[in-house]
């Protein structure tokens, strides 16, 4: 599929090939946009794993995807983004008992939240965002890399061109911290991410994929956790009312990383969103911010390994 070809398209979940006997992990898959892929992933014949913070949460979300598919084949894992112990130990289970694992959507997250520090010790929006991500993507490389021809997607925000690289001396913000502003480093840093493991994938040589996606504006729990927890400012509000007012529903909010997912013709590299930015169909959208492109991957690299004590050994 061409890159014309697909910025008319109308996909939607209902082009979600048939993914039976395909293993799939879905980060925050029990509510909002998680919760919309796991359904849509089931719905195709995949194993989809909901590794979630809320056990409880996560038991009703899958009774609700089982009760619209009841042949949904369904396994929760619990899995805390903000503490590398709980990442750990879910990457660990998640190996024990599948050799492979043929999907990773990263798309648990947090939004201008106020500040605050992980079980680690690490800004709260860069350590659930992106640290904790990098975290499982490198405990899970090797199921990843049993796969056929696995796909990482990473799920970012069009704040990413807010986002400032990483300062090695600072990642954590802990000489000037504000909501809005770490937000935008932990979406760029996924931005990064996703980039600089395609990358690696095609220095290596392996067939797994890395692709990027954006769900523009959706009317999700994120901007009322938010605002529940006093986090973004006096602008929170006004985000809030947009995204109940105007934000796409979840199923059409999760679809760019759905198509990043699945769809046959999308490649390593890629970066999927709304046609018009905030709203609209999901198609390949170009990567405008490229000007600190490849010092923003090689110092995220840095950082990511430094801070997690994890590497991120590809092939």
């Amino acid at each position: 599929m061409t890159v014309l070809g697909s910025v008319w398209s109308n996909w939607t979940e209902r082009d979600v090939p048939d993914l039976s006997g395909s293993v799939a992990v879905v980060t925050g898959g029990n509510g909002g946009l998680g919760l919309a892929t796991v359904d849509a992933l089931a719905a195709a014949g995949a194993h989809v794993i909901v590794a979630a913070r809320d056990r409880a949460k996560s038991a009703d979300a899958m009774a609700g995807v089982r009760e619209r598919h009841p042949d949904a084949s369904l396994r929760y894992v619990p899995l805390d983004l903000a503490d590398l112990a709980s990442v750990r130990s879910a990457a660990e289970l998640i190996r024990s008992s599948h050799d492979r694992v043929d999907l990773l959507v990263n798309n648990a997250g947090l939004m201008a939240m106020p500040e605050g520090r992980t079980a680690d010790g690490f800004e709260m929006q860069l350590g659930v965002n992106h640290l904790g991500h990098w975290a499982l993507t490198a405990l899970l490389m090797e199921p990843l890399l049993a796969a056929d021809a696995a796909r990482v997607v990473t799920v970012s925000s069009i704040a990413h061109h807010q986002g400032r690289q990483l300062d090695p001396d600072d990642p954590h913000l802990r000489r000037s911290y504000s909501p809005w502003k770490a937000y935008g480093q932990s979406k760029l840093a996924n931005l990064h991410f996703g980039i600089g493991l395609q990358r690696r994938f095609a220095s290596a040589g392996v067939r797994a994929a890395s692709l990027v996606a954006h769900p523009g504006l959706s009317n999700t729990d994120l901007q009322r956790r938010t605002v529940r927890e006093g986090g973004g400012g006096p602008s929170a509000p006004v985000w809030e009312t947009l995204a109940a007012r105007t934000g796409m529903s979840p199923t059409v909010g999760a679809r760019p990383q759905l198509r990043a997912a699945t769809d046959p013709g999308a490649c390593g590299g890629q970066f999927y969103g709304p046609r018009f930015g905030s709203f609209g169909p999901p198609v390949v959208l170009p990567i405008l911010r490229r000007w600190d492109l490849d010092s923003g991957i090689r110092i995220l690299w840095e950082v990511s390994e430094r801070e997690t004590g994890i590497p991120m050994e590809v092939g």
